[in-house]
């Protein structure tokens, strides 16, 4: 059993027995800051207050087994006292969490275990005061004589002043200035790396989450998984990766280092965004992968087998599991190709399907790309750079992949379609265990992905002169590395 907090097979219901999320596992680290994402309504709140037991009336949890750092948590009124004397809760609505008539020195206090009175006043005033509030002023104040964003600093000092081994943060920075977020953040860093103590931040703000947080794991509504309960885009390190990296270096046709040494790890339902500048080598690193521009040392593994770093002699099956969408749709497609035709290709080749099986997947194709069923018939000239955008996306898709590289995929894309095809890879990751590696100049569609992998013309392999290779960094606790 590893270390941490773990819940297997989770099931919540409500009292008529509809499902509202399940069966999930889930895992958040020992020592790690672990951020909950995903819509509203797919069960990140369910699910963690069913993990320790603190469900509201109207919702049971039907199943499922908790373990914190291996020995099992029982329920009913001893898993109330584990959950008292363990956790710290920060709730959606922290205002109403307070009592009206307890004074904020008594809120707070009243988390600390009996001692002396003295030594918990001490305790009490540095947690306000690290939480940026006036200690002396709000010390005597009821919930009702505080503003809004001082209630929500007063319930997160409530949570963290007894230093749990479990914290739970929900929805911490909702409502919250910049400079306090900040005051959030380093109480949160505060707990990172130590033995003993694991956080649990649920959170809409995908830019807080990357920041904050060294796993992330991603829950879906029942609608978007398609069968009753969420899943989970998240997996456990122990689970072999789809694509491992290991010291990849490309050069250029004459010889030239272009990308000096690139070391990462995907794993099922894992998205890797890679950023840099124009020029750093972004679209060669996923051309190399597509094996259409042959790395010159280094090694590739697809799901733990070597990957082939040239495309003509990689088997079918690596041709149907690995997928590239490149910069430049229009150039893509054949324009002599109704886009019936387009999408049909890849599961008859790939997949072995008949003329007829492929084409009735097509409309299903167009549909979950967001374009309507009567494109089949057009050819790629009638088409909008959008169109085709997402027309080779949904080809792309046809192969059924486990491995997509997507260059610049929401580039020529309206913000709404942008949102539904990221939506759409969300639901794949999700659902089918897509692994997703994506070249953006884009923040907002980078802040999906699990993790970041940063090209970097400034940090530059040992060797001497201006064409040194552009090298690598990758964001905090992410699974890739480089050499200096």
């Amino acid at each position: 059993m590893p270390e941490g907090l773990d819940v297997a097979d989770l099931v919540v219901e409500n009292t008529e027995g509809l499902p509202i999320i399940g069966p999930v596992d889930l895992h958040f680290p020992d020592g790690a800051v672990t951020a909950v994402m995903g819509a509203s309504g797919s069960g990140k709140t369910s699910a963690l207050l069913a993990a320790i037991d603190a469900l509201p009336p109207g919702l049971v949890r039907r199943s499922g087994h908790v373990h914190w750092q291996g020995i099992r948590v029982p329920r009913g009124r001893v898993g109330r006292r584990w959950r008292l004397a363990t956790v710290g809760i920060l709730g959606q609505d922290p205002a109403s969490d307070l009592h009206p008539l307890r004074s904020v020195a008594s809120l707070v206090a009243d988390a600390l275990p009996r001692g002396p009175r003295r030594k918990h006043t001490r305790t009490v005033r540095a947690a306000l005061t690290d939480l940026g509030l006036d200690t002396d002023a709000l010390w005597p104040r009821r919930p009702h004589e505080i503003s809004g964003g001082q209630a929500q600093r007063v319930a997160l000092a409530r949570a963290v002043v007894a230093d749990p081994e479990i914290l739970l943060l929900d929805e911490p920075t909702s409502g919250l200035d910049p400079t306090t977020v900040e005051l959030v953040v380093r109480a949160i860093d505060g707990r990172r790396g130590r033995s003993g103590r694991t956080t649990v931040v649920i959170t809409h703000d995908r830019e807080f989450a990357h920041r904050v947080a060294d796993h992330h794991i991603t829950l879906g509504t029942p609608a978007e998984a398609g069968r009753a309960g969420p899943a989970v885009a998240h997996r456990r390190a122990d689970e072999t990766p789809v694509l491992e990296l290991e010291h990849l270096r490309v050069t250029t046709p004459a010889g030239l280092p272009l990308i000096d040494d690139v070391t990462l790890t995907v794993h099922p339902g894992e998205a890797l965004a890679i950023l840099g500048p124009s020029g750093s080598g972004k679209s060669t690193l996923l051309r190399s992968i597509a094996g259409l521009h042959p790395s010159a040392s280094g090694t590739m593994t697809l799901d733990r087998a070597p990957l082939s770093p040239r495309l003509r002699t990689r088997t079918r099956d690596t041709l149907r599991s690995v997928q590239f969408i490149t910069q430049d749709p229009a150039g893509a497609l054949n324009p002599a190709h109704r886009i019936s035709t387009v999408l049909a290709r890849p599961s008859m080749v790939l997949r072995g399907l008949s003329r007829t099986q492929a084409r009735s997947e097509v409309p299903q194709l167009l549909e979950r790309v967001g374009l309507p069923a009567d494109l089949a018939h057009a050819r790629p000239t009638r088409l909008s750079g959008g169109q085709r955008q997402r027309v080779a996306i949904a080809r792309a898709l046809a192969a059924r992949p486990r491995l997509l590289l997507a260059d610049e995929v929401t580039s020529s894309l309206d913000a709404a379609s942008a949102h539904r095809v990221l939506d759409l890879l969300d639901t794949l990751r999700a659902e089918e265990g897509l692994a997703v590696v994506m070249v953006t100049h884009d923040r907002t569609v980078a802040d999906r992905a699990d993790h970041v992998l940063t090209l970097d013309p400034g940090q530059r392999s040992p060797a001497p002169g201006p064409q040194s290779g552009v090298g690598a960094r990758c964001a905090r606790k992410e699974p890739c590395a480089t050499s200096p």
